[in-house]
C-alpha cells in the first residue's frame, strides 16, 4: 500500500498467488484486502492515514509493555506502607464500612468513590487498595494509549506513553483514591476518538467511545469535562473539514451523562445547580483571575497542594522538563507537519491548553495534579519530537541519540527523586496518624466518636470517627452542633501548638498526643464523657 492510501494491482503468478511489491500472498488475502481498501477513511487535512510498514512494530506487545513497567513502578515504589491523604480519606470513607463518611464538599466528585468501592467494602488495606489502582491504572493508560493507534506510529506512542506514565505525579496519584489520574486516561481517549471520527466517518466504535470518554471525565472531575467538550466542540465548528455538527451532540450527551451524579445532588444537597457552583468557587478561595503559573511550577519540587503557595523554591532543577515542555512540543508539531498529520500534534496541544486555563489563571492556589490531563495529552507531540530527533540525525544519528538518551535519564532520576521524598513523607504521616488514633483510643475516644480541628479528617479515618469541622472549605457543624454531638458521643477537638482552643471548647479536657512526631505538641480538648442513662427503677 503506498502513502496515500492507495493500493497497486496485484501481480497474478504461477499457482494462483499474487504479489504486493514483491511479497507473496494468498489471492484471498489480496480479496481481503482490496475489500479493506474500500473502506478505508477519506483524506482529511491533518489527518493522513497511517502508511502501510510491514516492517513496523505491533503495537500491543509494545503498549503493553510500558503500562506493565507503569504498574509495576506503583507496586514497587509507592504502594508498600503508604496511607491515605487528606482528599482520599475523603473519598474512601463515603463507600467504607471500616469507617464513617466524612463531610463531602461542594467541588468534589463522586466518580473515583464508585470505583474503589468494591475495594474499600472488602478492606481497610490501603496497600491493597494501592495495587488494586495500579493494575487499574495500567489498564487505563493501555486503553487511552490503544485508541490513537491509527493515528500515530507505535514508536511514539509507546515512548508518550513512557513519558507521561514516569512523571512523579503520574506514579505518585495513579495508584491513589484520586480521580485526576482517571480524568487524564479519559481525556487522552477521549481526543483521540474524536480525531478518529473526523478522519473518518464510518468509524463507528470511535463515535460510540467519545461520548463515553467524556462522561468518565465529567464523572471524575465535572470542571475538566467542561472545558474538554468546550475545545473539542469548538474545534468541530470552526475546522471546515472537521464540521460535524453530530459530534457536537456527542460531546454535550457525554457531559450530561457522566454529570448527572453531579447535578443530581446539586438539586437534593444544595438546593441547585448554581447554589452548588457558587458554594464550590467559595471553598477554592473564589473563581476569577489569580495568577497561578508560578505556584504550578514551585508544586513540582513535591508540593501536594500549594495552598497558600508560599513555600520556598528549594530544587528549581524539579521544574526544568517544565520549561522545556514548551520546545519539545513546538518539535513534535513540527514532526507531525512534515509527516503531514499535523492534527495529532496542534490539537491535543489545544485541547491541553485549554484544559489548563483554570488552574493556571483563575485559582490562586496549585496542585501538579490538577495539571495531569494536560500532561498525558502533550506527551505524545514531545514523543513525536524526540523520536524525530533521533530518526532523522543523519551522521549526527548517534550523538543525537545519546544526548536524548543521557536528558532522558537525567528527566528520570530528577522525577525518582522527587517520588522518593514523596512516598517516604506519605509512610511517615501513616505512621502518625495510626500513633494518633492509637493515643486517642487509650484516652477513650473510640467509635462511635467525632474529631473536629486541625487534621481531624485524616485522624478521624484512622481512629473510626466522625469528622466535623466549624469552619474552613470543611464546614459542616457550629460550635452548638458540636457541643450536641458531645453529649451522646466521645468529642475531641484537635489543637496544634501555641493555640488556644474556641471558647466553647476551654473547659473540656486537655491532653498531650504523645507517640507521633508529627504532632508533637498538639493537644485533644476532650469534651465531658456523657452520662449514661439512669435506669428506671423496678
Amino acid at each position: 500500500m503506498e502513502e496515500n492510501g492507495t493500493m497497486e494491482a496485484p501481480r497474478p503468478l504461477a499457482g494462483g498467488r499474487a504479489t504486493y511489491g514483491g511479497r507473496a500472498t494468498e489471492w484471498s488475502r489480496a480479496i481481503r484486502d482490496g475489500r479493506a481498501l474500500r473502506r478505508a477513511p477519506v483524506q482529511v487535512y491533518g489527518l493522513r492515514p497511517l502508511p502501510a510498514d510491514v516492517s513496523a512494530p505491533s503495537p500491543l506487545p509494545w503498549l503493553a509493555a510500558v503500562c506493565a513497567l507503569f504498574v509495576i513502578l506503583q507496586v514497587a515504589l509507592v504502594a508498600p506502607g503508604s496511607g491515605l491523604g487528606w482528599d482520599e480519606t475523603v473519598y474512601a470513607s463515603q463507600v467504607s464500612r471500616h469507617a464513617p463518611p466524612a463531610f463531602f464538599s461542594a467541588p468534589r466528585a463522586r466518580g473515583i468513590t464508585y470505583l474503589i468501592a468494591p475495594v474499600t467494602e472488602l478492606t481497610s488495606s490501603p496497600t491493597v487498595l494501592r495495587i488494586v489502582l495500579a493494575l487499574l491504572s495500567g489498564a487505563g493508560l493501555l486503553g487511552a494509549l490503544w485508541i490513537w493507534r491509527r493515528l500515530l506510529p507505535t514508536r511514539v506512542l509507546a515512548l508518550g506513553g513512557a513519558l507521561f506514565a514516569t512523571l512523579w505525579i503520574t506514579l505518585y496519584y495513579a495508584p491513589q483514591a484520586m480521580p485526576n489520574p482517571w480524568s487524564a486516561y479519559a481525556t487522552l481517549a477521549a481526543v483521540g476518538c474524536f480525531l478518529r471520527a473526523v478522519r473518518d466517518r464510518t468509524d463507528r466504535r470511535a463515535r460510540v467511545m467519545l461520548p463515553l470518554a467524556v462522561a468518565v471525565v465529567a464523572l471524575m472531575r465535572p470542571p475538566d469535562a467542561v472545558w474538554l467538550v468546550l475545545a473539542l466542540a469548538a474545534a468541530a465548528l470552526v475546522v471546515p473539514r472537521w464540521r460535524r455538527p453530530a459530534l457536537v451532540l456527542l460531546l454535550v450527551a457525554g457531559l450530561l451523562l457522566g454529570g448527572a451524579d453531579w447535578i443530581v445532588e446539586a438539586y437534593t444537597r444544595y438546593g441547585g445547580l448554581f447554589a452548588r457552583l457558587h458554594r464550590a468557587a467559595e471553598i477554592q478561595g473564589g473563581i476569577g483571575w489569580n495568577l497561578a503559573v508560578e505556584d504550578q511550577i514551585r508544586s513540582l519540587d513535591g508540593v501536594g497542594l500549594c495552598r497558600p503557595c508560599d513555600v520556598p523554591w528549594t530544587h528549581p532543577v524539579t521544574a526544568a522538563w517544565w520549561f522545556t515542555l514548551p520546545v519539545l512540543f513546538l518539535g513534535g508539531a513540527l514532526a507531525a507537519v512534515r509527516a503531514k498529520r499535523p492534527a495529532t500534534a496542534l490539537l491535543p496541544g489545544a485541547v491541553a491548553v485549554v484544559m489548563a486555563v483554570p488552574y493556571l489563571f483563575l485559582i490562586d492556589y496549585a496542585a501538579p495534579r490538577f495539571l495531569l490531563p494536560s500532561y498525558a495529552l502533550l506527551a505524545l507531540p514531545v514523543a513525536d519530537c524526540l523520536c524525530r530527533l533521533i530518526a532523522r540525525g543523519g551522521r549526527l544519528r548517534p550523538l543525537a541519540t545519546l544526548l536524548v538518551a543521557v536528558a532522558l535519564l537525567g528527566h528520570l532520576a530528577i522525577q525518582g527523586a522527587v517520588l522518593t521524598g514523596n512516598t517516604a513523607r506519605n509512610r511517615h504521616m501513616r505512621q502518625d496518624f495510626r500513633a494518633v488514633a492509637t493515643a486517642l483510643h487509650g484516652l477513650g475516644v473510640r467509635p462511635p466518636c467525632t474529631l473536629s480541628g486541625e487534621n481531624a479528617v485524616q485522624i478521624a479515618y484512622y481512629t473510626g470517627c466522625f469528622s466535623r469541622q466549624i469552619g474552613g472549605p470543611d464546614a459542616s457543624i457550629t460550635p452548638e452542633g458540636l457541643l450536641a454531638e458531645a453529649a451522646r458521643r466521645p468529642v475531641a477537638l484537635l489543637v496544634p501548638p501555641r493555640t488556644a482552643p474556641p471558647a466553647f471548647a476551654r473547659a473540656w479536657h486537655p491532653a498531650p498526643l504523645s507517640g507521633a512526631t508529627r504532632f508533637r505538641g498538639y493537644r485533644a480538648y476532650l469534651a465531658p464523657v456523657p452520662k449514661a442513662p439512669k435506669r428506671a427503677a423496678r
